[in-house]
């Protein structure tokens, strides 16, 4: 055995010790420090809010609900779960409220121009979320970074202006982690947000108010961005629907942080929605008429021609949870009714290089090219040493989230042999995914390998985003889809990941996966 070998053995049993011994006590005391004071949200009582966004749409062109009443009622529900959930960073109520009465005004004349055709305004008078990392004129943009606390937007960001365009209403902004680079939606500037299913768990990041304020039937659809699982995991933690676009199939400019050099390829917009029939035509509004064209979004899909391939985990990487087993539990029923119910052959697969998700993640990260995380911390006036702040945080004086120091700390620790090492595995790792995706290949995997954590405690797992993270290196589409509730109240689900372009394939499967499983559930 060579030495390599030897020590691979020495730390695996290292770890498993430690996983034995030392996480079951932490379990305990994170139960024990907040079980007491966890709390759902109130059920729903604004039935209108249970419609999805296509069918508010539809029954607001044909006038048989106004505008202003669907508005009205979401910004009730806001007011109902957001002292709970503490989802929302800012609102335009007042603005939104107008805007719906304008569209009212317009549908009651019978006027319409060419604007606000059902083609050109698919979402006319439909309210919708808007994570705050993304520009929208006359609302705050500081992604959760204290130092852009009076930071206003003075545009809009594309992704908005053209879901603005398709007659969609803004009306709330959205919680996420500090510059977005952390999954757990937490910051200095405005607060923690807690899952509506248990407040005690976390909504996941950096989309994570943007998943939460949708689980809780307070908004319908909202806009996301990923470059590491932020829609996916969110979307998970909060049992909603999120789709992370292929590579440039959606416009991405507008958004702070914004990703810079090769990192670029990383990043992806998409929807976030309860439901899955809003995914593929927010994606078209998303993506606009050219994009649309491009990954023949208006094609459709043929559910029998697919082939279906399946992971129940990554083969067991050294720095990542095991799979939970009712999320490998839930997955095989998915497995199950594709076989039995649409005769779809399942096989089972093992890519083993998926094992490295993280390493080959972290060295496209790496050698991207763009700003290093400390610029951004202070809001790109030179950069925060993170050594100092790591100090002020011990004491209770930093600006900073834990995890954002450690960030920074962590970035200056890179070695150019491993980051090339890992860039011809990822070589390897991209020729295995797309011979096995190609030719109408789907493959089932796991969104995350814990159902939601309870808050802080992802700093225990850091590493856990690499199931979500390897997917943004391949630049392919990944629906995340909800399967229910776990033995603990907290939402099942995993990922349906597809070649490049084909994003239309994860969200007619989607559709059906939630026909058989029934896709979100009430808190």
């Amino acid at each position: 055995m060579s030495v390599l070998k030897i020590a691979d053995t020495l730390v695996r049993g290292l770890l498993t010790v430690v996983g034995m011994v030392v996480k079951p006590i932490l379990a305990v005391i994170f139960s024990l420090v907040y079980d007491w004071r966890s709390q759902k949200v109130p059920p729903v009582q604004e039935e209108i809010c249970l419609k999805s966004a296509t069918e508010l749409a539809k029954l607001i062109r044909t006038r048989k609900v106004k505008a202003v009443d669907v508005m009205e009622a979401f910004i009730h529900r806001v007011g109902i779960v957001n002292p709970l959930v503490n989802a929302v960073t800012a609102t335009r109520f007042e603005e939104a409220i107008r805007e719906a009465e304008f569209v009212d005004t317009i549908l009651d004349s019978g006027q319409l121009d060419d604007r606000y055709s059902e083609e050109n305004a698919p979402f006319l008078g439909v309210p919708t979320s808007v994570k705050e990392a993304f520009a929208l004129k006359g609302s705050p943009n500081a992604s959760g970074l204290v130092k852009r606390k009076n930071k206003i937007a003075t545009f809009d960001a594309e992704v908005v202006a053209r879901v603005k365009k398709a007659g969609a209403i803004p009306y709330i902004l959205t919680n996420v982690s500090e510059l977005c680079m952390w999954y757990e939606s937490a910051n200095n500037l405005n607060g923690r947000t807690c899952n509506a299913y248990n407040t005690s768990r976390i909504v996941g990041g950096s989309s994570g108010g943007e998943a939460c304020i949708i689980s809780t039937a307070a908004a319908v659809m909202g806009i996301g961005s990923d470059i590491g699982g932020s829609i996916r995991m969110p979307a998970f933690f909060n049992g909603v629907f999120g789709h992370k676009a292929s590579r440039g199939l959606v416009p991405n400019e507008g958004q702070h942080p914004m990703a810079t050099g090769e990192e670029r390829d990383l990043l992806s917009t998409g929807p976030m929605c309860r439901y899955a029939e809003d995914l593929l035509p927010l994606l078209k509004v998303f993506a606009g008429p050219e994009s649309t064209q491009k990954a023949r979004l208006n094609d459709q899909v043929d559910l029998h021609s697919l082939k279906v391939y399946s992971m129940l985990d990554d083969g067991g990487s050294l720095l990542v949870s095991p799979v939970d087993k009712q999320l490998k539990e839930a997955q095989c029923k998915v497995e199950k009714y594709l076989e039995e119910k649409l005769k779809l052959k399942v096989e089972r697969v093992n890519l083993h290089r998926m094992k490295y998700g993280l390493e080959v993640w972290t060295a496209k990260m790496n050698t991207g090219g763009g700003k290093k995380f400390a610029e951004l911390m202070s809001d790109d006036n030179g950069k925060v040493n993170c050594v100092v702040e790591l100090f002020k945080w011990l004491v209770g004086c930093s600006q900073h989230t834990l995890p954002a120091i450690s960030l920074g700390l962590f970035e200056k620790i890179q070695i150019p042999e491993t980051d090339k090492k890992f860039l011809r595995v990822f070589k390897k790792l991209e020729s295995d995914v797309t011979n096995l995706l190609s030719n109408n290949g789907i493959l089932l995997y796991p969104s995350h390998p814990k159902v939601a954590p309870y808050h802080n405690e992802p700093i225990l797992y850091p590493f856990n985003f690499a199931y979500t993270g390897v997917f943004n290196t391949l630049g392919l589409p990944v629906t995340q889809c909800p399967l229910g509730l776990s033995k603990e109240g907290l939402p099942l689900g995993l990922q349906v990941v597809t070649g490049m372009n084909n994003d239309r394939y994860t969200i007619a499967l989607a559709k059906e996966i939630e026909k058989a499983f029934g896709g979100w559930v009430k808190p």
